[in-house]
C-alpha cells in the first residue's frame, strides 16, 4: 500500500524524486520512544485536547468559533494538514497551517491582537487540527502558484549558511543515518508537526525546529513563518510526498 502510494504522488509531481528507503524520524527513535508516542496518553494528548475546546470557542470581536464556520472539525479538516502549506488568494503568498489559522483569527474572529507563533493556543489548535490527518498520506498542494516558492525551498535547504557554512542538504541527506554527538541524524521529513520534543518539554512548530537547525549552525534564525521557512516547508513536504501524517508525535 504504502509504494502504491509513493507512485501515485510522484506521478502527480513528476519533477521529484525519492528512494524507496525513506525513514522518518518516528523509524529512527528507540523503541521506548516509540512506545510513548504510540501511547494514546502521550504528552502531545493535552493540546490536542486544548484545541477541541478551542475549536467550539467564541473568540475575537465577531465571538465566533471555529466550529461555527467548518463544523466538525473530523469531518472539515481531514487531510488537511496533509496538503499544507498553500496558497492564500487574498495576500498572493504561500502560507503554512499555522499562518492560515492565524488568517482566520484575524479576519473572520477578528482577534483583538495577533497572537505570536509560539502562542500556546494557537498551537493547541494547530495540534487538534493536524491530529484530523493522522495516517493519511502527505500530499503536497499541486497549485502552480506555489512553484517559485518550491524552488526556494529547495534552494535554501541546499544552500551553506551560518559560521560553519553547511547546508541542510549535507545533514539530512549526505550524512542521515549518522550521528552527531549522540543524536542520530534524520532524513528530515517533516511528518510530525506540531511535536513535543523532550528537550522542549512542550510543543513546537517545525519553523521553531528549523529555527533551532540554523542555530545550530550559527546562521541567523528566519522569523517564524517567514517567507523562507514558509518555503523550506513546502519543499519538504514535496520531499516528504506519500510519508504518513503522524498522530501525537514525540522526538527527543
Amino acid at each position: 500500500m504504502r509504494r502504491a502510494i509513493v507512485f501515485t504522488v510522484a506521478f502527480l509531481l513528476p519533477g521529484l524524486a525519492w528512494s524507496d528507503d525513506r525513514r522518518t524520524g518516528y523509524d529512527d527513535m528507540n523503541a521506548d520512544l516509540q512506545a510513548l508516542q504510540d501511547d494514546p496518553m502521550n504528552p502531545a494528548t493535552f493540546w490536542v485536547l486544548d484545541g477541541e475546546r478551542l475549536w467550539s470557542e467564541p473568540a475575537g470581536t465577531t465571538a465566533q468559533s471555529c466550529a461555527d464556520c467548518h463544523g466538525s472539525a473530523e469531518d472539515s479538516m481531514q487531510g488537511v494538514a496533509a496538503r499544507y502549506p498553500s496558497f492564500d488568494e487574498s495576500s498572493g503568498t504561500a502560507v503554512d497551517l499555522l499562518g492560515r489559522i492565524a488568517l482566520c483569527q484575524s479576519r473572520h474572529q477578528q482577534t483583538a491582537q495577533p497572537r505570536d507563533r509560539s502562542d500556546p493556543d494557537r498551537l493547541a489548535l494547530l495540534a487538534y487540527v493536524t491530529h484530523q490527518s493522522r495516517g493519511l498520506p502527505i500530499m503536497p498542494d499541486e497549485d502552480p502558484r506555489l512553484a517559485p516558492a518550491r524552488a526556494r525551498g529547495e534552494a535554501l535547504f541546499s544552500s551553506r549558511m551560518g559560521q560553519l557554512n553547511l547546508s541542510c542538504a549535507q545533514c539530512h541527506d549526505d550524512n542521515a543515518g549518522g550521528y552527531l554527538a549522540a543524536a542520530r541524524i534524520p532524513q528530515a521529513h517533516p511528518t510530525g508537526y506540531p511535536q513535543y520534543r523532550l528537550e522542549w518539554e512542550t510543543i513546537g512548530s517545525l519553523d521553531r525546529r528549523l529555527a533551532g537547525c540554523m542555530t545550530g549552525v550559527r546562521a541567523d534564525p528566519f522569523a517564524p513563518g517567514s517567507p523562507e521557512l514558509v518555503a523550506l516547508e513546502l519543499f519538504l513536504k514535496s520531499r516528504a510526498a506519500g510519508l504518513t501524517v503522524e498522530a501525537l508525535p514525540i522526538r527527543p
